[in-house]
């Protein structure tokens, strides 16, 4: 299983090159090779480059579908320590480089004229879906490894032409403009694909780019307003909502909404890494990913627990298991026995859902306004209160106007710890919050500031010489 990651990801790093390698001009053109410019002549061949796209960050075996490793420092998954190796991260940084690769070259025909038979509305629904998809990657990219290189549809060759990393607030400009005009764009919703990104999904992650510019490291805190109001247009366009039953949050019925706004897409085409990475031993699973028991104590006691989580198998708790004991993530097992046996997951990957709009209102309208206002307060509560199957808990009471700034912002953040867990997203409001190192005390000896970014890859670092490296990291 090891040894089928590490093959897929050196095909990776080899078909990255080779794709980069193919924008340099050819003294020949072989028969066989159908340059960009001349394949991206109707809107169909224009989305299959994003579906590609997507496949670089969504693969079997690969990207985010196997991607936890790159975010085990946070605290919530079991085995990480703060001893960031030089190569975390380095697989996510080719597979984006080269999703953006493929979206630049499309649209780059499409602004080019090369799409034939196309109304005006068409080509905005391809120009609104390149501008999502580019949006997202460096969304990605900035909040792993801050300032990177900034390569658009109009960048000469840049294998050719290298260029030096951007600044964090550089990338953010892309990003903001990138979004805004996809939502502008898109529509709300896809007849024939319900798994293409929606001018929701992109107010949605532009309300996330604001809100993260509002905090650490542009601390640009005119965004906490900006965040408030673009999630607030997602909330009151009455398209999402929650699901009722926690218990069905990711079950298969409800992976197109709605709840989901955009998601990582599995089918039995193109299914999921295998689901047993997510299961213990002793459930016929590999044990791959596991929890941290510290996160698994103080989570409160809810029904949301149980349905993220596996703590006990046939009343018997994982510190009593005969194999490693620790607890396991049962949010992305909602599939059948059959496909569990078969080793297929069709499971979505939550990339925006709804319930992290509404935390994102929360925390955007308090710090904007110094302090909860009452919609900031029902926005959270909607979610504590789906977390407790719509029953007052003690053990996660409602949260109120009366609160101060600062004691809704914890629990705001400590929401999000918990209904987005296993997400990608608590590492990133570690960072983003710079908390990192007060969460584990068993780490505190590892941490420095340093650890809040990712390093360069090695290889990028030779092969471009305008290329810095983060503080703390090789350069080779």
């Amino acid at each position: 299983m090891k040894a089928k990651n590490i093959i897929r990801y050196s095909l990776l790093v080899v078909l990255s090159a080779g794709t980069f390698s193919c924008s340099k001009k050819l003294e020949e053109e072989p028969i066989s090779f159908v340059a960009p410019d001349k394949f991206y002549n109707s809107p169909q061949q224009v989305e299959s480059a994003f579906a590609a796209s997507m496949n670089f960050l969504w693969d079997y075996w690969s990207g985010y579908s196997y991607g936890y490793g790159s975010f085990i420092n946070d605290d919530q998954y079991y085995g990480g320590d703060l001893n960031i190796s030089s190569s975390n991260g380095s697989d996510l940084w080719s597979a984006h480089y080269s999703a953006i690769l493929n979206v630049n070259t499309a649209l780059h025909a499409v602004k080019n004229g090369n799409v034939q038979n196309a109304t005006p509305e068409d080509l905005d629904l391809l120009i609104g879906q390149a501008k999502f998809l580019r949006a997202y990657n460096y969304f990605m990219l900035v909040r792993m490894f801050g300032g990177v290189p900034v390569i658009t549809d109009e960048t000469p060759d840049p294998v050719a032409n290298p260029l030096p990393r951007a600044s964090v607030a550089e990338v953010y400009d892309l990003i903001v403009s990138d979004f805004t005009d996809a939502a502008a764009k898109l529509p709300s919703s896809w007849a024939d694909g319900p798994g293409k990104p929606t001018s929701g999904a992109a107010k949605g992650l532009l309300a996330k780019a604001y809100l993260t510019m509002a905090t650490a490291p542009l601390n640009a805190t005119e965004n906490y307003a900006k965040a408030a109001a673009t999630a607030l247009e997602v909330i009151q366009s009455g398209d999402y909502s929650l699901v009722t039953d926690i218990t069905q949050v990711f079950s298969l019925d409800n992976k197109y909404g709605p709840e989901m706004m955009w998601s990582f897409n599995s089918t039995y085409d193109d299914v999921a890494t295998d689901p047993q990475i997510w299961a213990p031993e002793n459930m016929d699973g590999w044990g791959d990913a596991s929890v941290e028991p510290a996160f698994e104590q103080q989570f409160p006691d809810q029904p949301r627990k149980s349905a993220y989580l596996i703590t006990e198998l046939n009343g018997v708790p994982y510190t009593d298991w005969d194999v490693q004991h620790t607890p396991y993530i049962r949010k992305f097992l909602n599939i059948t026995k059959d496909d569990f046996d078969s080793y297929s997951s069709t499971i979505n990957f939550p990339i925006i859902r709804y319930a992290d709009v509404l935390l994102i209102y929360a925390e955007a309208a308090n710090m904007a306004n110094g302090g909860p206002t009452q919609e900031a307060v029902d926005a959270i509560n909607q979610v504590i209160d789906r977390a407790n199957n719509h029953v007052a808990n003690p053990a996660e009471p409602l949260l109120t106007t009366a609160m101060t700034k600062e004691a809704f912002d914890n629990a705001v953040i400590e929401e999000r710890n918990l209904e987005l867990c296993f997400e990608f997203d608590r590492w990133f409001d570690l960072v983003r919050k710079r908390i990192l190192g007060d969460k584990n005390p068993d780490w505190t000896a590892n941490f420095s500031d340093d650890d809040y970014l990712f390093p360069i890859p090695e290889t990028d670092l030779r092969l471009n010489k305008l290329l810095t490296q983060n503080p703390g990291y090789p350069t080779p």
